[in-house]
């Protein structure tokens, strides 16, 4: 990789984003776009571009270098458009406002357009996502009417409960992923153990609750404490349905 296809890194999210430059245009990582946007398979998401969209490069990873696909800008907006995550907007917001403008002031991204032009890209862009947002809520409303049946018990649930609830209530999610969203929320963390670990702040907050656990030693026969079992509280349920963005009601 040549200096002029260095990868720059950016940030969206708690998530490294990993960009570089070919012949003055933009590359994107496109397993980092996928994270990004919440999605879980960057094959199915790679998928649904033209050939003219995407491609392989030889990227340097812990592991060594390694071919990883990636997506140009065409590429990157076409994903975004597709995409019917609730980062989806953030993300196109962020790459527009934040990214692009810091790759220009550097100098290394070089293709320029007339303001002219920039509006109606930006107009076309806008009006495509506020349909394709219009069409997910008009799906999801029937869900929105069933949701105060579903978090309506008082005390707390088990992730993979929650997990479910939040599925039923239109939030695209599982246990592993609750996790990883919790994380990426910094509702929870690592502990010394390795064992996922509520924030005091976020039990403070009543989003999050932890449960003492314990078991009894299978020879010595004594009483051995567990770390504490992360707990998501009704609450939280609340919380995480507004924050994923599923139902697009306002904190």
């Amino acid at each position: 990789m040549s200096a002029l296809d260095e990868i720059k890194m950016f940030e969206f999210a708690g998530s490294q984003i990993r960009t570089f430059y070919i012949d003055g245009e933009s590359w994107w990582v496109a397993t980092d776009v996928a994270r990004a946007l919440g999605l879980s398979n960057s094959r199915a998401m790679v998928g649904r571009l033209r050939d003219n969209q995407k491609g392989v490069r030889l990227i340097d990873t812990l592991g060594g270098r390694q071919e990883s696909t990636t997506v140009n800008e065409s590429g990157l907006y076409s994903a975004i458009l597709r995409s019917d995550s609730p980062r989806a907007i953030d993300f196109q917001i962020w790459v527009t406002d934040t990214v692009l403008p810091a790759i220009r002031k550097t100098g290394t991204y070089a293709v320029e357009q007339s303001p002219e032009l920039q509006i109606a890209n930006a107009l076309v862009l806008a009006s495509s996502m506020i349909a394709a947002k219009d069409a997910q809520i008009g799906a999801l409303t029937p869900r929105a009417d069933a949701w105060d049946e579903l978090a309506s018990a008082s005390g707390d649930y088990e992730v993979a409960d929650a997990a479910k609830i939040l599925a039923r209530a239109g939030v695209e999610t599982g246990q592993a992923r609750l996790f990883k969203q919790l994380a990426e929320l910094a509702w929870i963390h690592r502990g010394a153990q390795g064992k996922w670990k509520a924030y005091q702040s976020s039990v403070d907050a009543g989003y999050l609750a932890e449960k003492p656990m314990s078991h009894y030693h299978p020879k010595s026969g004594e009483l051995v404490l567990d770390p504490p079992q992360v707990r998501v509280t009704v609450r939280g349920l609340e919380r995480l349905r507004v924050r994923l963005g599923t139902l697009q009601l306002v904190s």
